[in-house]
């Protein structure tokens, strides 16, 4: 008698797989203001296409504290009538994430590193209430961060690939399609047109950069800082480009 526990993949009638999926980060700061969805409204309108059915993760990290009268769920129906699909939330209080989980948000994960305690020190570098003959507590040394590396790509990226470099630039020695997806910690390098999305920076490096030989992407990002098609004007379209950020801005210029 076979267990149902090994059944091949052909077998049976599910299959569980992980996956990496590129989505949209709405940050919330404050959910209460009247201003909140005309300006997202605004937002949209500059690319309705890019926003449509589009999953998003709510950062409600800088929330300290739930707005009086502020109705959760109210506001995801809200987000969903826009074409903004609510799938989970990042960080906020403790009530908030309750309401969240309530309406079938799950708690994801940020990505920022906690924050060590502080320790107020005397005179004497010796924290209150330490004796002097008391050993003072040893810092570990912070691991080393693993060595960068280098993805090269030789071939063309075609329409419904996703190409992730994990800890370093990504090369690509030809075009990359409308519909492809190109991602990396580091820096995005295409030596070809960029047509499809290119997403660099995505572990928070914001002194990434993207470099193309012909701008016609539907998205570029760099550390989260997106934008899309509709937002590329005559001085980058279909010229060789660099795009980074420059004081929280995302800067386009032509190259040479």
């Amino acid at each position: 008698m076979r267990n149902n526990g090994q059944l091949s993949e052909t077998e049976a009638p599910f299959q569980l797989r992980g996956n990496t999926f590129t989505m949209m980060v709405l940050k919330v700061v404050a959910p209460d203001d009247p201003g909140f969805f005309p300006q997202l409204l605004s937002k949209i309108r500059q690319a309705p296409n890019f926003f449509r059915n589009a999953p998003v993760v709510l950062d409600l990290e800088d929330m300290e504290e739930v707005p009086e009268g502020f109705d959760f769920i109210d506001f995801v129906v809200q987000l969903r009538s826009y074409n903004l699909i609510a799938v989970g939330i990042q960080g906020g209080p403790a009530q908030i994430q309750a309401l969240a989980l309530e309406a079938g948000l799950p708690a994801m994960p940020s990505g920022r590193p906690a924050r060590e305690p502080e320790v107020q020190q005397d005179r004497f570098g010796l924290a209150p209430g330490r004796a002097p003959t008391d050993p003072l507590p040893v810092k570990a040394a912070p691991a080393p961060e693993p060595p960068r590396s280098t993805m090269v790509i030789t071939e063309p990226v075609r329409s419904g690939r996703q190409v992730y470099a994990a800890r370093g630039d990504l090369i690509v020695l030809g075009p990359v399609s409308a519909g492809a997806e190109l991602l990396a910690d580091g820096n995005i390098h295409v030596y070809g047109t960029l047509r499809g999305r290119a997403l660099a920076g995505i572990s928070g490096d914001r002194g990434a950069r993207i470099f193309c030989q012909s701008m016609e992407a539907e998205l570029v990002s760099i550390a989260g800082l997106y934008r899309v098609s509709e937002d590329l004007d005559e001085t980058v379209y279909r010229k060789p480009v660099q795009v980074w950020l420059d004081e929280g801005y995302l800067r386009m210029e032509q190259l040479g």
